[in-house]
């Protein structure tokens, strides 16, 4: 019911993404104190302290992130990569892996916010002149940018989930790589097959 609750009320406009959160911390609240009674109410204090620390550290990840959009948009670095890229070549299928890499270089030590707002403006003039659909290179985006946040050594999600299960990040890099390559893999499928991202969209008239 949780996951109904969240992406029902997202959906159905009943509160952002960010309030879902909330709801979510409520509801299981509910069901752990009152209903399963696995949660005592004298056991908030330590829950509330753990969640700080949690919090810490995505916090710092992201405001590191932030510091280092501002020097990159500073020193045009996103420009003069997509002037270098022009220079390259202008085969679609290069220039659609680059950008891969880019994004995926970026996305292991930038928050993903900033990463849209940066190098959207630069990299959609370029892929559209090629040819592709916007909704597309969208979907490609956040998907690169989803795999940069789980990939170390900056990965704001590793370091979430290792908090939370009192682990290493050391300790769970080689269970992953089976689940990289296969990230890897629907990343270029993704990539060099619109009809798997648009079928949909199009389905719906969009």
């Amino acid at each position: 019911m949780l996951i109904v609750i969240v992406i029902g009320g997202i959906i159905a406009g009943f509160f952002t993404a960010t309030e879902a959160a909330a709801i979510a911390v409520l509801y299981s609240f509910i069901l752990s104190v009152f209903v399963y009674r696995e949660v005592k109410f004298k056991d908030l204090p330590q829950i509330l302290r753990q969640t700080v620390i949690t919090n810490a550290v995505v916090m710092l990840l992201i405001g590191t992130s932030m510091a280092l959009s501002w020097i990159m948009a500073f020193e045009n670095i996103p420009q003069n990569i997509t002037a270098a890229l022009i220079s390259i070549t202008s085969s679609k299928v290069v220039i659609l892996l680059i950008i891969n890499l880019i994004l995926l270089v970026v996305g292991t030590f930038m928050d993903a916010t900033p990463a849209v707002l940066i190098f959207t403006p630069i990299f959609l003039p370029v892929v559209t002149k090629l040819g592709v659909d916007p909704l597309h290179f969208g979907i490609l985006m956040i998907l690169n940018l989803c795999i940069g946040i789980c990939t170390p050594p900056v990965g704001a999600v590793l370091f979430v989930g290792c908090a939370v299960a009192d682990t290493k990040i050391t300790h769970i890099v080689k269970w992953l790589l089976p689940f990289f390559v296969a990230m890897i893999v629907s990343l270029m499928l993704v990539t060099y097959i619109p009809w798997i991202t648009m079928v949909l969209p199009k389905a719906l008239g969009f």
